[in-house]
């Protein structure tokens, strides 16, 4: 990890830190945890490129409400922090909230407690739930992008961020699909290496991957905007083979 992005990550569990106390205090006893996931648990925070993600678990779950005052809170501890905030939660039994399964795998297997009054936990998604899950929403939600990014004709800088995942984002479902697991985008472009499905341009994948790294703009991968069809295509061949 680079100075700047090992003064992002201190950055990040300060500020995360200090949020979960704020919360706390909003909450009181309904707060059962609050913990990080996602880049800044397990690694590969990257300041200009991840998001900052948290758990949260309450006796009986979150109101629209609660999460206003919530994101009210982080703005207020750091307006530029905030907008890369994004809250996980649920209710004791994890049968309410905003909590798919990979991110219910980030929370068994790398979270990092910031505040914990009872361990509440939920039930380990199978491999079929995680395929399930994969080949449905996220899935769908990254063909479409393909497709919209090969047709551009110019990468405005709102764009980076999401052209980037686009590129890198075979590693991380090859990774699930395969495992039924969560990593770091490292740890899924060295899986990707020993598990390359045919088709798959896996050198396109590890460039946008030292893209990310050095927190560079992405414009250098934009003449292979028009490969991202063919990303999916291999991907899709690759589960319809299962």
């Amino acid at each position: 990890m680079t100075a700047g992005h090992h003064d992002a990550q201190a950055a990040g569990v300060e500020f995360t830190g200090a949020l979960a106390r704020s919360w706390h205090t909003y909450l009181g006893p309904r707060l059962l945890g609050v913990y990080l996931i996602g880049s800044l648990a397990h690694g590969g925070f990257n300041r200009r490129y991840s998001d900052i993600d948290v758990a949260l678990v309450a006796e009986d779950g979150l109101s629209e409400s609660d999460l206003g005052a919530m994101r009210a809170a982080a703005v207020t501890l750091s307006p530029g922090l905030a907008s890369k905030l994004s809250v996980f939660w649920a209710n004791r039994n994890f049968s309410v909230g905003r909590f798919p399964p990979l991110d219910r795998l980030d929370l068994l297997d790398h979270a990092v407690s910031l505040i914990e009054v009872e361990a509440a936990r939920p039930d380990r998604p199978t491999l079929s739930e995680i395929r399930a899950y994969l080949r449905g929403a996220p899935f769908e939600t990254w063909s479409n992008n393909a497709e919209a990014f090969a047709a551009l004709e110019t990468l405005e800088p709102d764009y980076h961020k999401p052209y980037l995942r686009a590129h890198l984002y075979p590693a991380r479902f090859i990774y699930s699909w395969v495992t039924g697991q969560i990593a770091s985008n490292d740890v899924a472009v060295a899986f990707l290496r020993e598990h390359r499905p045919e088709g798959l341009d896996v050198e396109l994948v590890a460039r946008a991957m030292q893209c990310r790294e050095e927190a560079r703009d992405p414009d250098v991968l934009f003449p292979d905007r028009t490969a991202l069809p063919g990303q999916v295509g291999a991907c899709v061949r690759m589960i319809s083979s299962e």
